[in-house]
């Protein structure tokens, strides 16, 4: 099972990107700092957008500010009309793509219920069909070619299918601006609706160029975006249910397979009484 919320080493869940991330701790510390942080370390938009190259890349930073973990800026910038959030490090040299988690201690371990979006907004029609179109379990998967994570979901996906064929896995191109060539490899992939295609992208080999004029993958940005989804791979089970970032197939299929527990009495009636006590809380004094 999924246990959503155990922290990594570091209080990171690292959604999967191609990896800058620090090797040492000591990096996402104040070194040297007490007090406030800003009083040892800066970081303007200017300086951001160069670490980044913005110029390359065309980036615009939106803005800069210490991020909840000491050590960290949180960077938000906007590509491709796209807004994005990444975080660097107070020494200046390491990039953190993804997603940060804060958990309290006295929480690990417990199942926290996973987010939920609505799977009839999400077009199929420019998706890389793995697996029955016809299966009654279909799920979506959000991938970028340039992806190491989505290659190792792709490399289960192809083992699984022949055990499961009441599962259907439909790719939607999302290629992330942290991958400079995978916008062009995303739509080259739409364009040819081939699974080989997709194959060849993961195994690194030199693509095609587009063969025809789509937006779709434009759109897919879009949808992304509306839909938080903001890393790769990101996964969707046939219930709405969202899986950030790369979980083996196996765990998937279980998780998707695993009715949701409904709460005991008990813990009804605990819900129950504290909206009740809320509202007395509300009242006002006369």
């Amino acid at each position: 099972m999924i246990i959503k919320g155990l922290l990594s080493a570091a209080f990171l869940f690292a959604m999967s990107f191609s990896s800058f991330a620090a090797d040492k701790a000591a990096a996402f510390q104040g070194l040297g700092c007490m007090g406030k942080c800003t009083d040892c370390h800066n970081l303007s938009k200017d300086e951001a957008k160069k670490l980044l190259k913005g110029d390359q890349f065309n980036i615009t930073v939106d803005e800069v500010r210490p991020a909840k973990i000491k050590g960290l800026w949180e960077v938000t910038l906007t590509q491709f009309n796209k807004k994005i959030m990444l975080y660097i490090d107070f020494s200046k040299k390491h990039l953190v793509e993804g997603q940060i988690k804060l958990t309290q201690l006295d929480k690990i371990g417990e199942q926290e219920p996973l987010r939920k979006v609505d799977v009839s907004r999400i077009p199929l029609g420019d998706a890389i069909v793995m697996g029955d179109p016809n299966a009654p379990k279909k799920i979506i998967v959000f991938d970028d070619p340039d992806c190491p994570y989505c290659k190792m979901l792709h490399q289960d996906i192809k083992k699984t299918l022949p055990k499961r064929p009441d599962a259907v896995f439909y790719i939607k191109m999302f290629p992330l601006p942290i991958h400079p060539q995978a916008y062009a490899k995303s739509k080259a992939i739409v364009c040819s609706k081939s699974a080989q295609m997709l194959d060849d992208a993961f195994e690194g080999k030199e693509l095609p160029e587009a063969k025809c004029e789509t937006n779709a993958v434009d759109e897919n940005i879009k949808l992304a975006q509306e839909l938080e989804i903001s890393g790769t791979p990101g996964i969707i089970l046939p219930d709405g249910k969202v899986i950030p970032g790369y979980v083996p197939v196996d765990n998937l299929l279980l998780l998707m397979d695993t009715p949701e527990k409904q709460d005991t009495p008990e813990k009804q009636d605990a819900k129950s009484k504290k909206k009740t006590d809320g509202k007395k809380g509300d009242g006002k004094k006369k």
